[in-house]
């Protein structure tokens, strides 16, 4: 990747309705516009609304991560316990190590809003040159999340390899320690 080229960074909705057009996507569209309001560098959406499908959602990762070359991959939706809820199973399923910080963080901030947030099983992971955190499907629980989280994110993706993201200080800050 040249240093001119822009990242890639998927964005997955995971839900069936959305997926029919019954439902209006909300969670990408979030995730879309905190990446724009936070990076500076240049960089590409590469977006898919896809139906509550472990096989599908497992597909689609590797897909993102493997063949499009996406450095980050965010997906949106099915971290619950519900029966459908397979997001965090597709993504540990695909992953080749687990990034438990990223989940046990995002819970600690969602139960500040709410009590539920025990339920969710949001998670994160390495494939390859590319992380993958899964978030919440609500919008204000994709920017409490993203806020706790993304200033460790852009550190991440330089030690595997991807390309280096930049955020706006004034919006958030990334930590990269000194070297």
């Amino acid at each position: 990747m040249t240093e001119s080229a822009p990242a890639k960074i998927g964005i997955v909705t995971v839900s069936d309705r959305a997926s029919r057009g019954e439902y209006e996507d909300r969670g990408g569209p979030a995730v879309h516009e905190f990446l724009s309001n936070v990076l500076t560098s240049p960089w590409e959406a590469l977006a898919r609304i896809i139906p509550d499908e472990q096989p599908l959602i497992e597909q689609t990762l590797m897909e993102l991560c493997d063949e499009s070359g996406c450095c980050m991959v965010i997906t949106t939706g099915g971290t619950g316990p519900a029966p459908l809820d397979v997001t965090p199973d597709a993504t540990q399923a695909v992953c080749e190590r687990a990034m438990p910080g990223f989940g046990e963080l995002m819970r600690t901030v969602s139960l500040k809003a709410v009590p539920t947030a025990i339920l969710s099983r949001q998670t994160a992971g390495i494939r390859g040159n590319a992380l993958i955190v899964n978030l919440p499907g609500q919008p204000k629980a994709i920017g409490e999340c993203l806020n706790a989280v993304f200033p460790a994110v852009p550190h991440c993706i330089d030690l595997i390899g991807g390309p280096k993201l930049s955020t706006d200080k004034r919006v958030l800050a990334a930590f990269r320690p000194h070297k």
